[in-house]
């Protein structure tokens, strides 16, 4: 394979290596740090899909080594952040419930990987946008643990069971990936990309966590409603 088609997996690399960015930067307390490298991994894992169907540079070992990405960008790194925001805030071991995050998306890469249902869709949500929404969050959200602990323990820790297993449901979800510009037949998509950064532009980091939680909302009213 010639040089040029190793780029999407010299692309995939620099997702993990932002992942692993991440998981230092979370293992240390440094949240904002922590969610600008998954930022940054995203971006990445939206890029090596992109430039390997653009230079038709697909292959077995691309997708295996995207989801081992994946896996530490999206799982590993949000799972650190979470638990030591938590462990911060109680000397009980409920935060090791974190790690519920890494576990949960081990399995949706694994199912993933081997459902050819979700080429064009996803079936569960996806690991990206689980990693988004908890390290921006968790981002937002400090000065809220540090001054209402137990309060604040007790409402993640139900988020955090109920999103980990929005992973592994069976919730048909919209894919963020575009195959070309036109509005129609991308209308949830650029609904959702004007919300996001109206969001944003309000709430800053918070502002992902608010799109994210958009997301998910709409493709279960997709899914409820006739």
């Amino acid at each position: 394979m010639s040089i040029v088609k190793q780029l999407p997996n010299f692309i995939t690399c620099l997702n993990l290596l932002s992942g692993c960015l991440a998981v230092l930067c979370g293992a240390e307390g440094n949240f904002s740090a922590a969610a600008n490298w998954v930022i940054a991994a995203a971006t990445f894992d939206f890029l090596d899909g992109f430039i390997a169907r653009l230079l038709h540079a697909t292959s077995p070992v691309g997708k295996d080594l995207d989801s081992l990405a994946d896996l530490i960008s999206f799982g590993l790194a949000p799972g650190m952040v979470v638990y030591r925001l938590l462990d911060g805030v109680t000397d009980t071991p409920l935060p090791y419930l974190a790690f519920l995050i890494p576990i949960f998306s081990a399995l949706r890469l694994a199912r993933f990987n081997n459902d050819n249902r979700q080429v064009e869709s996803f079936i569960g949500l996806p690991v990206p946008a689980h990693a988004l929404f908890w390290t921006s969050a968790v981002c937002a959200l400090t000065p809220l643990a540090e001054a209402h602990a137990s309060f604040f323990l007790f409402s993640v820790l139900p988020c955090l069971v109920l999103t980990s297993s929005l992973l592994l449901s069976s919730l048909p979800m919209f894919s963020l990936k575009v195959k070309t510009f036109t509005f129609k037949g991308n209308e949830g998509r650029y609904f959702l990309l004007i919300a996001a950064i109206f969001f944003i532009f309000l709430w800053g980091r918070l502002g992902i966590a608010g799109s994210i939680f958009l997301y998910i909302t709409f493709n279960l009213f997709r899914h409820l409603l006739p």
